[in-house]
């Protein structure tokens, strides 16, 4: 059976690792994904959609901050690969 998450725990561990990462770095969604569900490639990857909706949501609210190659991304055209960083 897979896990089920909220949005607020997705949300709350999201800010949490972020904020534990440092002002400098940044965390991959995976990495979210793999803390919440463990190693089961099958059962974190089911997590990777709605990280990145919950992702977009605290980007848009100023709790976060969505990066790609190291520069802020606007939540809007969030694509493809990206990073979470905390809000500057």
């Amino acid at each position: 059976m897979k896990p089920k998450f909220s949005a607020e725990t997705l949300r709350q561990t999201m800010l949490r690792m972020v904020e534990e990462r440092g002002p400098d770095k940044t965390v991959c969604p995976s990495e979210v994904a793999r803390a919440l569900a463990g190693s089961n490639e099958k059962e974190w990857r089911l997590l990777m959609q709605p990280i990145r909706q919950e992702a977009v949501r605290l980007a848009e609210a100023g709790n976060l901050v969505i990066k790609r190659k190291g520069k802020p991304l606007a939540p809007a055209d969030l694509k493809g690969i990206y990073r979470l960083a905390p809000k500057a």
